[in-house]
């Protein structure tokens, strides 16, 4: 019987020709944004050959804990969106405690138990049309919930979100909104009504709604939408007002890698001010570290929005988000927001 067919592998030689070692990633993160990050830690690391495979979040958590449950080797790293799924495999024994120098300088939320670590910091956002929205977009719940019951019959059907029971990020983002917004039932109720529109990734909707054949999205991340706002004109993003969720894609070693070692030097990369600083200004993906302080980092946002945003913590707290009696509760609940059957 054929085994599971994962997601986009991808394999970068080594630069100085044959390989010394192998480094193995098991990442949400598109390869086309990974590139940059791969080429300049092979800088550094020229014998180190990298095997890139893009996996959706719920793949990557199934398959780190089949391949350690069956004593086999997983990947070096691990680099998820979801952060609940990541931290239940460190709570679960299936990351090892790294030391990597930028730790003692991390922020207290960003890490845990120096088992898993926020990369990131990044804005669920609201991703909008620009052409068909020439006086701004909704900037709140409120006024985006107005705006569906008054849209042009030109423009149902064309907004887009997650679909939650496929999208780990989608499911977070829409259980946060839960806690901060009890309308949130409501705007799911007047999107449907509208024509709504679910996608399992963020990809998904971004190009739909950059070529108008959606206009609005809703809780994408931000990151991927500022990265291809800038080659896409008529994209445009916006943190809604009334509060603005912030997810981290967190980072671990797991425990059954065949390389730690090679895994804790990419963290340790990814955690230092160029690796910070690359992710930040090259993929428009707010840095965590204190030492990063550009316009594009989580440091200044905090400093210009404040309590707008809503950041999750790195800690055992998500869990919660993962207990199968709240998630049964809240498909319900999206089920019956959406008029499924």
């Amino acid at each position: 019987m054929a085994g599971p067919v994962w997601g986009e592998v991808v394999d970068y030689p080594a630069l100085q020709g044959a390989a010394v070692s192998e480094l193995v990633i098991y990442s949400t993160l598109d390869n086309r944004l990974a590139v940059s990050l791969i080429a300049a830690f092979q800088a550094g690391h020229p014998g180190v050959s990298v095997r890139y495979e893009d996996l959706l979040a719920g793949e990557i958590s199934a398959r780190v804990i089949a391949e350690t449950q069956a004593g086999q080797p997983t990947a070096d790293f691990v680099f998820s969106s979801a952060m609940d799924m990541q931290i239940k495999l460190a709570n679960d024994g299936y990351a090892q405690p790294v030391a990597v120098p930028a730790a003692g300088n991390w922020p207290d939320w960003a890490n845990w138990q120096d088992t898993a670590f926020a990369m990131t910091f990044e804005p669920g956002v609201l991703v909008y049309h620009k052409p068909s929205f020439p006086n701004g977009p909704p900037t709140s719940r409120l006024e985006l919930m107005q705006w569906l019951r008054h849209a042009p019959p030109d423009l149902q059907g064309k907004i887009g979100t997650y679909d939650i029971e496929r999208s780990a990020v989608g499911y977070l983002f829409l259980a946060r909104d839960a806690e901060h917004f009890p309308d949130i039932w409501s705007l799911l109720r007047v999107m449907a009504a509208s024509g709504l529109q679910t996608f399992p990734t963020s990809q998904d909707i971004i190009d739909r709604v950059a070529d108008g054949r959606l206009v609005l999205g809703y809780n994408i991340l931000g990151s991927y939408a500022a990265d291809q706002a800038r080659n896409a004109p008529d994209l445009g993003l916006v943190l809604l007002r009334d509060f603005t969720v912030v997810v981290s894609r967190v980072a671990l070693v797991p425990r059954a890698a065949a390389s730690p070692e090679l895994g804790a030097e990419f963290l340790g990369f990814l955690m230092s001010r160029e690796g910070q600083t690359l992710l930040s200004e090259k993929l428009r993906m707010p840095a965590v570290s204190l030492e990063v302080s550009g316009a594009n980092s989580g440091r200044a946002m905090q400093v210009a929005l404040g309590e707008q945003l809503r950041p999750v913590s790195v800690s055992p707290g998500v869990l919660v988000y993962l207990d199968q009696a709240k998630r049964q509760r809240l498909f319900r609940l999206w089920r019956a927001a959406l008029d499924m059957k």
